[in-house]
């Protein structure tokens, strides 16, 4: 399965994911659906400025986490 998004968080809205005071990100794919995707992928993302960008998430036949990557 794969989801596309997009997202935008200020580093300081960021920080309570980055530091583990909370685990998981809510964001809504194209289509809609609620996705919760541990804040951990999101790292590499991570400028500070913050987090933005559109991403492609992909997750397995049993729908688990595969790879997220920045789209153009």
């Amino acid at each position: 399965m794969v989801y596309f998004f997009s997202i935008s968080v200020d580093y300081r809205d960021f920080l309570n994911y980055y530091q583990g005071y909370v685990d998981k990100v809510e964001v809504k794919e194209t289509g809609g659906k609620t996705l919760w995707i541990h804040a951990r992928h999101f790292r590499p993302f991570l400028t500070p400025s913050g987090l933005s960008g559109h991403f492609r998430l992909e997750l397995d036949s049993n729908g688990n986490f595969y790879s997220l990557t920045r789209t153009l």
